[in-house]
């Protein structure tokens, strides 16, 4: 009985899989197919789960099931015509037929549209080469910026690349050191240049193959590439530059001798003034897209107000040092960039950005976004902006003046390093200033009350000179060091913080991050053999992490057998800081960084030496870059701070109960009449 049914369910479903089956072709519907196992196979599994039926014989179940999975697969034959009919696309999951689906329509060759963008004309199956090439191009140029500001950008400018990549037209002004005549020339010849190195293949508007080369020319300015190549970049075009407005310059470009498509090689040596050249047009590019948009302009492309270029001679200098040109000792107080000298190979100058001013690379892809970016917003009011800057043209009358502020950006791979940029090309704003001691009087007490309650990033800056009478270091030269901590400042007995940067801002620009981390923001960590690996979280578990300490005297004064040292410190340890201002702002100490393990290695003062350098202080500025929220804050804590204050002054009376009974009345009449006799309550 169970054979002959069976054989019977076996028959029915062999024949209507035999419906679905063209014998003349070979064809077969796929949907159809999976249809009917859909519909006979669950049936059959029931049969094969109903133990009152196969409770003595799970073999002819078994071999029933095989028979069938069998006769389903021969229905498969891999080389039939119509195979193709079961192939999935990538973007939807294959259908089994062993799961109920919905009846598909025959899938036919579907034709792949693209969008007509730029001139490009649509095509039918497979993309082209320069398709591929461009959907890849917008790709890459996407992650930098935006697509529709690129189009804008294109459709706006490709009848002159050259003019909407130059900057503003202004007079630029410098007093130390002084402006060199081709500086202009220069300056105006940095859009052609950029243009003719980048963008030569652009072609008409509404051409898809200019569109294409418009963005291979971003894509090769602005793409994120290694911070080496971008710097390769920015002398190229610093080399291109010069030699159309016939600047002098010690670059030579070197194009790949395989003809591989590289970008080729920069080679030559940069002198001291050359230097001072090249790091002004870099802020000149930044000063272009930075610089406040205030009309008052002279028309016709004229050129306004003049602006005042910042002083970058410690920048120089540092260049200078770190490649061995000038020695760091005495001479660096009298050492001007006009008087010349030997000068920096491109590999060493390489090293010394890379080590000291990573930002220096980006200025060219910052510089070129922010071209196209204001070009697609709108080329005529840009071309009409005002080049006046009132802000920059004011001589610098704070420690951190415009080439300092400048400096430290380019050493920053953070936020700040926004802070910074924008400071160095219109000014700080004087409501970041917390406290300055010509303004705000010396002391240690007086500090505290201005930055007291400010919980956002910080930086000190420290005037000085160094006492006569020293043996490792010259008398009266005048220096200046800087901290940099993101982190508010608090009263402690300790030291504390997680984080903080060290650096050297006159003569010589230092920057030294917290140990174990680069100027770039990356972790490095130095092994046995002197070789440099990525930095991990229990490589640097040992060090120590005295970066700040700020100490006053407390309130309430109780004995201490051993008092710690009331002041301001940096690094080291607490009596043996490597940066230590007494309590009364008056005398500096500055520790070789031996004694510091917080910090990274290197000296903040010329000719250091090994011995503690004692100096007198000048003047003292901190910096708030918190912001207006971290401002108001602060404001609050004050107030709070103030009320409290007021309600510790007042004194109730009535708080202290009766007077004729009280100590105090007793103590008193004790002092006027102590010859009184008096009875002791027993």
């Amino acid at each position: 009985m169970q054979k002959a049914f069976e054989k019977a369910v076996l028959a029915l479903k062999v024949g209507e899989i035999s419906d679905v089956v063209d014998t003349d072709s070979g064809a077969y519907e796929c949907s159809r197919v999976q249809e009917a196992a859909a519909d006979w196979i669950p049936q059959t599994s029931r049969l094969f789960r109903d133990s009152a039926t196969y409770t003595h014989r799970p073999l002819p179940g078994l071999l029933l099931f095989v028979l069938l999975l069998q006769l389903f697969l021969l229905l498969h034959p891999l080389g039939s015509p119509g195979v193709d009919r079961f192939s999935f696309s990538p973007t939807s999951p294959p259908s089994t037929p062993f799961r109920d689906t919905p009846k598909q329509p025959p899938r036919v060759a579907a034709t792949t549209a693209t969008p007509a963008t730029m001139g490009a004309s649509t095509s039918t199956g497979n993309p082209s080469p320069e398709e591929q090439e461009q959907r890849e191009q917008e790709t890459l140029a996407s992650a930098s910026l935006a697509l529709p500001l690129l189009r804008g950008a294109f459709s706006r400018s490709s009848a002159s690349l050259a003019e909407a990549l130059s900057p503003p037209p202004a007079d630029f002004r410098s007093d130390s050191p002084p402006v060199p005549p081709h500086l202009h020339g220069l300056v105006a010849r940095l859009g052609p240049a950029i243009a003719s190195l980048f963008f030569s293949d652009v072609g008409p508007a509404g051409d898809a193959a200019g569109w294409l080369g418009f963005l291979r020319g971003f894509n090769r300015c602005c793409a994120r590439v290694p911070a080496s190549q971008s710097l390769a970049l920015l002398l190229r075009v610093y080399a291109a530059a010069c030699a159309d407005a016939g600047a002098p310059c010690g670059l030579q470009f070197h194009p790949d001798e395989d003809g591989a498509g590289g970008e080729g090689k920069v080679v030559g040596e940069l002198a001291p003034g050359e230097i001072a050249v090249l790091l002004w047009m870099c802020w000149v590019m930044a000063w272009s897209g930075s610089g406040p948009g205030v009309s008052g302009g002279q028309e016709g492309g004229g050129k306004g107000e003049p602006v005042l270029l910042p002083d970058v001679t410690h920048l120089v200098l540092s260049a200078l040092v770190s490649a061995g040109a000038v020695a760091d000792d005495a001479g660096v107080w009298g050492w001007e960039v006009s008087r010349g000298g030997k000068g920096v190979k491109v590999q060493e100058f390489t090293s010394w950005v890379l080590s000291t001013a990573a930002g220096l690379g980006n200025c060219l892809s910052r510089y070129v976004q922010e071209r196209f970016r204001s070009c697609a917003a709108d080329p005529v009011e840009e071309r009409s902006v005002s080049t006046g800057n009132t802000s920059s043209c004011n001589p610098d009358v704070y420690l951190l003046t415009h080439g300092r502020a400048w400096a430290i950006s380019l050493s920053l791979r953070n936020t700040l390093s926004e802070k910074f940029l924008s400071a160095s090309v219109i000014g700080m704003d004087t409501e970041d200033l917390l406290y300055r001691s010509s303004v705000h009087g010396k002391g240690l007490s007086r500090f505290w009350s201005c930055v007291e309650g400010y919980k956002g990033p910080v930086l000190i800056l420290l005037s000085a000179f160094s006492r006569s009478g020293g043996d490792n270091v010259d008398a009266d030269q005048r220096w200046g060091i800087g901290i940099l901590t993101e982190e508010g400042l608090q009263n402690k007995d300790t030291f504390y913080g997680s984080s903080a940067s060290l650096c050297s801002t006159y003569p010589i620009f230092r920057m030294l991050p917290p140990s174990g981390m680069t100027c770039a923001g990356h972790f490095l960590f130095t092994t046995a053999d002197n070789s440099l690996r990525p930095y991990c979280a229990s490589d640097l578990a040992g060090k120590e992490k005295n970066f700040i300490y700020c100490h006053l005297h407390p309130q309430i004064r109780v004995y201490e057998a051993k008092p710690k040292p009331v002041g301001l410190g940096f690094g080291g340890t607490i009596g043996n800081e490597r940066i230590f201002l007494d309590e009364d702002f008056s005398k500096l100490t500055v520790r070789h960084h031996a004694v510091d393990k917080a910090y990274q290695h290197g000296s903040l003062i010329p000719n250091q030496g090994y011995l503690p350098v004692e100096a007198s202080v000048l003047d003292v500025e901190v910096w708030g870059l918190g912001g207006e929220a971290t401002r108001r804050q602060q404001d609050m804590y004050k107030k709070r701070e103030d009320i409290f204050s007021e309600q510790r002054r007042k004194v109730d009376l009535k708080t202290f109960g009766n007077w004729e009974d009280s100590p105090e009345k007793m103590m008193m009449d004790m002092i006027s009449d102590p010859n009184a006799v008096r009875r002791e309550d027993r």
